[in-house]
């Protein structure tokens, strides 16, 4: 018996169109490959890093030639997704999956400048919506379309030290949770994934002492650290059972049920933890 195809929202990944933003490295990068190698016909690797973007986007098209894009992309405006949009159909044709896998940190507490909070929404939410907004339509023309996201476990329960990231990730959560709620039954799918301890950039970033540092600190002791890899073939598996919350670290879940049956306890436990990684 033959091997049983990967679906997506009445799609086969088997010859599907994928597109992945934040692609040129970390969890973006392990997606695309991860969709490339489950057979997707064409794939949009999209970042601000465009020669990134076009080194994986080569490395793929070494594999099977003709089959992957890579592509500057600034996602944080309206425009910059119409741009993506219409440059990935003009390539592989309609979008199979979209996933709007970009994200940014930065940013720590109400004197961070305004500036880095409006830039985090446009980055970490509002590419979200934008994107939705310009697929969605042809999606329900079609009956069948699929729209993933990168939040993050802050997004379920929060972040110790950035405020812009924890705030815009609680925002992304909620707005995969009404688009699953709103277009469900109309054929589209949705999935947000939610990890923990990855093993990029963004969790190894910042000098020491810095909130960046603290932040990574505390995300390294509550679990393992995963590979790109590794959450990319969690994401496919999650995909192809049209599952909406992927959590590669279990462990999330049950922090999430600790703090929805006593709000109280968790909070004054992650206000000691704050104290505790700060040496307060």
């Amino acid at each position: 018996m033959g091997q049983m195809p990967h679906t997506i929202g009445g799609v086969e990944i088997q010859g599907a169109h994928v597109v992945v933003t934040g692609a040129a490295g970390g969890i973006g990068r392990g997606l695309a490959e991860a969709f490339h190698a489950a057979g997707a016909r064409g794939v949009v690797v999209a970042d601000l890093q465009v020669s990134g973007a076009e080194a994986v986007a080569a490395e793929m098209n070494r594999i099977r030639p003709g089959s992957a894009l890579g592509i500057r992309a600034d996602v944080s405006t309206s425009a910059g997704n119409a741009e993506l949009i219409a440059a990935a159909t003009a390539e592989f044709g309609e979008i199979d999956l979209f996933f709007a896998n970009a994200g940014i940190g930065g940013g720590v507490d109400l004197e961070t400048p305004w500036s880095d909070w409006e830039q985090a929404f446009a980055v970490n939410i509002n590419a979200h919506i934008h994107a939705a907004q310009l697929l969605v339509p042809g999606w329900l023309e079609r009956g069948r379309g699929y729209f993933c996201s990168t939040a993050s476990a802050a997004g379920l329960l929060t972040q110790i030290g950035s405020g812009p990231y924890s705030v815009t990730k609680h925002a992304a959560v909620g707005f995969a949770e009404w688009l699953s709620v709103t277009y469900h039954d109309l054929g589209l799918r949705v999935s947000c994934l939610c990890p923990m301890g990855v093993n990029t950039n963004m969790l190894n970033g910042g000098q020491p002492g810095s909130v960046e540092r603290v932040g990574g600190d505390v995300v390294r002791a509550a679990g393992a650290v995963l590979e790109p890899e590794e959450v990319a073939a969690i994401v496919v598996a999650a995909i192809e059972a049209e599952q909406f919350m992927i959590l590669p670290h279990p462990e999330v879940a049950i922090f999430e049920q600790r703090k929805a049956t006593d709000r109280e306890r968790w909070l004054s436990g992650m206000r000691r933890l704050q104290t505790n990684v700060r040496g307060g």
